[in-house]
């Protein structure tokens, strides 16, 4: 009663049932679904925007759906169900009227989706939805905590529970231990399962368990699993989940009233009766499960070899439960129902995944690492760790702009486990506090880690400070463009003083001057940090003192601080710290207001620091401030670069800034954009003439026409190896 009120009628069609369908018009369609409408439909469509036409699982769909074009525009008119489905989202049929599609993401790969207005990813359970399920489905307070607080405790069970299926099939198979062993020990903790695959394998063993006290003859287990594995594998392979009589017949499924019930549902009446698996899931599960049955190694390559081919990840879920098999803990968990499985169907997998990883790392991304991750569930399904080792090795992994659930996360950890100092670039994942607590056990071998972009907050800093206290290996790490910036900031930098951190990338944290303290904390003690980037931050402020007093005693070779709100009441601080620092070789202070009478004092200390490159444009300097540039530049003897870029320069000091320059050894000057003219054509000519190490100058973005011109060319004739830049 309060959304979508502008819809007088919602027509519901699932793309499974339209599977069955030929050749129809538009009109046939709603009215075999509803046939009681048969007197009115001509008025129905006579008012499009009045119409929500909903399309359930485009991914079950076998028809050719291209949503690039479409020409259908009478409903009345007969073609295949694609057609109609493109023309009503494209609106050349029915305009005005709205479409809702839902899908699994696998297809949406194969598919053109640019012409959809919104498309929603469904995240499934948040931790509040996973307690109330879990207290309705229990029903009984004493087994619903105990059932989540241990999934609670195992986080990559917890991680599946935030997809709706997983986490109705995680309580039934809880429920099932509970009910056989009330008491939580250690054996049932470590019989619970760690995969997709175990998880499947834990709910069919209990349900064969229970199918063995009440058996109805010497129809095994095994020949029906055989025979409706079969089944499920041919439907997998030809996008098809209703199932009819003659498919039963066909694979030789007997329909036995206690087993079959179990894993499949009946609808519909005699003779049109149809089957379908109570998830797609459980149809992969058998789909892949009966080639470990009833292994045969070309059989096999060619499900494989077909599986690869298709592009709308029809074949996805089926693979990675192949690749579950191949682990013999899992395959041990249906042998006392099911008899041996395979070993001979494990190593072919097992080569197949190796040559899959192979081939993976070596073709160029087609679809942003995303085939990658695949690879890496594949792996992550098979529990095989050294398989892992040789696949992926020392191979670094970049997974950056690839969004990354929670479960993408726990899948990576496991990988990661196996690695040993590798980098990792994974900016702009979208990965979270929740996407990172997953990946901490794994991020103790790391050399490199990227994780800039990523939303992570003040909450977010314990464990990056668990991250780079336990990891001796770790030089370099990237947190820049995420919102760190609160009370625990402090842990992290507390972490950093027993880090062998080499660069630290903090750039645009949100930090403020009261996280100042922390960072003089965590540089101050910290005997390896070379490189500090703290641009796009708030830094200005009385604990900026605190900062620059820690840079003395620290080993810093680069400081970035672009952007930082510094002004000249900053100076004397700057000045501190760099006066003081013997190791200090580049300074950028771009983007900052530095004006004022203490900019003498920073221009003081550059006379005895040891820097090599210094940034200064765009810092808001003016001709009054070119007697102080040259006496730092004058009595400076390391200095090579100097960018005064973006500066109002022009006036009668200039010539002292020119004439300081022809005593210093700096052999790049970046001049663009500081308001020249041509009155300062001479003091430049008089700077360039009487240097003998410059040999880049910029003076882009100035007005230097007029007289004096030919002055400052005739004084670069020779003299500069890469020319002036004008």
């Amino acid at each position: 009663g309060k959304h979508y009120q502008r819809f007088a009628f919602v027509f519901f069609f699932r793309f499974r049932d339209l599977n069955r369908l030929g050749e129809v018009s538009l009109e046939e369609i709603i009215l075999q679904q509803y046939p009681y409408l048969e007197g009115q439909i001509g008025d129905i469509l006579e008012d499009p925007e009045r119409l929500l036409f909903i399309f359930d699982g485009l991914d079950e769909s076998i028809h050719q759906i291209d949503f690039r074009s479409s020409k259908l525009s009478n409903p009345k008119q007969r073609t295949d169900i694609g057609e109609i489905v493109v023309s009503l989202v494209r609106q050349s049929l029915l305009k005005g009227c709205s479409v809702l599609m839902t899908s699994r993401p696998t297809r949406l790969g194969s598919v053109n989706t640019d012409v959809f207005q919104r498309i929603v990813e469904i995240m499934g359970f948040l931790q509040r939805d996973r307690r109330i399920f879990f207290n309705h489905f229990f029903g009984n307070e004493e087994w619903s905590e105990k059932a989540f607080h241990y999934v609670q405790e195992n986080d990559t069970l917890y991680t599946f529970c935030y997809i709706p299926a997983y986490c109705w099939i995680i309580c039934t198979v809880l429920s099932m231990c509970f009910r056989a062993q009330p008491t939580i020990t250690d054996q049932l903790m470590t019989s619970l399962p760690k995969t997709v695959t175990q998880l499947f394998v834990t709910f069919v063993s209990n349900i064969l368990a229970n199918h063995s006290q009440n058996t109805d003859g010497a129809h095994t287990a095994r020949e029906l699993l055989t025979s409706m594995g079969w089944m499920a594998e041919h439907g997998v392979m030809n996008h098809m989940i209703v199932f009819d009589e003659r498919h039963l017949e066909s694979f030789s499924v007997r329909n036995d009233k206690h087993l079959f019930s179990s894993f499949l549902m009946e609808s519909g009446q005699p003779p049109d009766v149809d089957y379908t698996f109570l998830h797609l899931t459980l149809q992969e599960f058998f789909a892949a499960l009966v080639h470990f049955i009833d292994y045969d190694a070309d059989r096999l390559q060619e499900t494989l070899d077909k599986a690869e081919s298709y592009e709308d990840g029809r074949a996805e879920i089926f693979l990675r439960f192949l690749c579950g098999f191949s682990d013999s803990t899992t395959r041990s968990m249906l042998k006392s129902h099911v008899g041996e499985l395979s070993t001979q169907a494990a190593r072919h997998v097992i080569t197949w995944i190796r040559e899959k990883t192979t081939k993976q790392r070596s073709d160029k991304p087609t679809r942003g690492n995303r085939d990658l991750l695949n690879v890496f569930y594949y792996l992550h399904e098979s529990r095989n760790k050294a398989l892992v080792s040789q696949c992926i090795g020392s191979n670094n992994i970049d997974f950056s702009n690839v969004p990354l659930s929670p479960l993408d996360c726990s899948v990576l950890s496991f990988i990661l486990q196996s690695c040993r100092e590798i980098e990792v670039n994974l900016s702009s994942c979208n990965i979270e506090s929740k996407g990172l607590r997953q990946l901490i056990p794994a991020l103790h071998n790391i050399k490199s880690l990227g994780l800039d972009r990523n939303h992570l907050t003040d909450s977010s800093c314990p464990h990056l400070a668990s991250v780079i206290r336990n990891n001796p290996t770790l030089r370099t790490l990237d947190l820049s463009h995420n919102n760190l910036e609160g009370p625990h900031f402090g842990d992290l930098m507390a972490a950093l003083t027993t880090s062998r951190i080499e660069e630290f990338q903090l750039y645009n944290n949100h930090l403020t001057d009261s996280s100042c303290p922390h960072l003089a904390s965590g540089i101050r003690n910290n005997p390896t940090l070379r490189t500090l980037n703290l641009s796009g931050n708030n830094l200005e402020g009385p604990n900026f003192g605190d900062l620059m007093a820690a840079l003395t005693t620290s080993r810093i070779e680069e400081l970035q601080l672009v952007g930082n709100h510094l002004t000249d009441s900053s100076c004397p601080h700057l000045a501190s710290g760099i006066r003081n620092n013997p190791t200090l070789r580049t300074l950028d202070l771009s983007g900052n207001n530095l004006e004022g009478p203490h900019f003498r004092d920073l221009m003081a200390a550059l006379t005895t620091s040891r820097i090599e490159e210094l940034h200064l444009d765009n810092t808001h300097l003016t001709d009054s401030s070119c007697p102080h540039l040259a006496s730092g530049i004058r009595n400076n003897p390391t200095l090579r670069t100097l960018n005064l870029s973006g500066n109002n320069l022009e006036g009668p000091h200039f010539r002292d800034l020119m004439a300081a320059l022809t005593t210093s050894r700096i052999e790049e000057l970046q001049l663009m954009y500081t308001h020249l003219t041509d009155s300062s054509c001479p003091h430049l000519a008089s700077g360039i003439r009487n240097n003998p190490t410059l040999r880049t100058l910029s003076l882009s973005g100035n007005n230097l026409e007029g007289p004096h011109f030919r002055d400052l060319m005739a004084a670069s004739d020779n003299k500069l190896d890469r020319g002036i830049t004008v």
